[in-house]
């Protein structure tokens, strides 16, 4: 209880103006992304880009759209009453509204740091390893995007991933770009896609077993992954910092699929010719500014999460 009530009296307490302003901005800022994918998915029509980040990962829409405060935030008046059924939300209890000078009986709700403890302790822990694991490790900047072209290497052997996309190269200029060019990818998500034929050309062997020590801040798909980590976490963390993740890895999904080997032109994404020596350097570039702001974003990730993190049990 004592140490209850010294993260109540640290709380920033809202009032309904400034809560209410907040979840508007958010509600505005999401919809930029999810109102044009939603109705693409009513007409049964898809993007290859702007679908991405709601499709691959596990984040819907309507979960995106809420806001939430984060840790160690209070939100006053009746309208944050209906949040008291939020999961991770309690409502704060008479000697908690004394302790930040509310009234009694009055409305005020709040993060539920013990239940999201109890209950995603080991999605913290991991999340730990992962962001600080990554953020101590060089940055590497050697792959020019080559997994997308691994997973179409040969690809008359197997099913086509984008069959809506043409390849821009052709099915043999596409192998040839791969059989001409040292692959080194680090991240399992992306080298778990690569078509059987494509496995033993890359240099590492990332898995799900070693990913812990395998990502690195230059990967492009480690670096969309904030958005991951951050929305797993949630509603422990600011919705503010998930959608800083969520943008940073749209942009990062746009440069990705320009490196590929599809032809996106139609689409109004001109190519990133990564099979030529001008296409590399314009690649790099951009792959190491995506670095530089994903490195700030994992910082800040940490910093939200230190608070939780410290109310953990020792890890055995």
């Amino acid at each position: 209880m004592a140490g209850t009530a010294l993260t109540i009296r640290a709380a920033q307490v809202l009032s309904p103006a400034d809560w209410r302003e907040r979840e508007a901005a958010h509600a505005r800022r999401v919809r930029r992304y999810a109102d044009p994918y939603l109705a693409r998915r009513s007409a049964g029509r898809k993007h290859p880009v702007e679908d991405f980040l709601f499709t691959y990962y596990t984040q819907k829409p309507g979960q995106l759209l809420r806001w939430h405060p984060g840790d160690g935030v209070v939100l006053s008046g009746a309208e944050a009453a209906a949040r008291k059924d939020w999961k991770c939300y309690r409502a704060l209890d008479g000697g908690e509204l004394a302790l930040l000078g509310l009234p009694s009986g009055s409305v005020a709700v709040t993060f539920d740091r013990e239940t999201f403890l109890a209950e995603r302790r080991e999605a913290l822990r991991f999340a730990r390893i992962i962001l600080a694991g990554t953020a101590a490790r060089p940055a590497q900047f050697g792959c020019f995007g080559l997994h997308e072209w691994a997973m179409v290497y040969r690809q008359e052997k197997f099913e086509l991933r984008h069959e809506y996309l043409k390849l821009r190269l052709g099915g043999a200029g596409t192998d040839k770009v791969v059989e001409d060019n040292r692959i080194r990818c680090s991240h399992f998500d992306a080298f778990r896609f690569y078509t059987p034929d494509a496995v033993p050309r890359n240099e590492l062997a990332p898995s799900r077993e070693n990913q812990r020590t395998m990502e690195q801040p230059g990967c492009l798909h480690a670096n969309m992954d904030l958005y991951k980590w951050a929305y797993k976490l949630s509603p422990a963390l600011p919705s503010e910092l998930v959608m800083d993740c969520f943008e940073l890895s749209w942009r990062v999904r746009a440069m990705d699929m320009q490196a590929s080997p599809y032809d996106l032109t139609d689409w109004g994404y001109p190519a990133i010719p990564i099979e030529t020596p001008d296409g590399k350097a314009a690649y790099v570039e951009q792959q190491r500014a995506f670095s530089a702001e994903a490195q700030v974003l994992r910082g800040r990730l940490l910093a939200a999460l230190a608070p939780l993190l410290d109310g953990l049990d020792p890890e055995a």
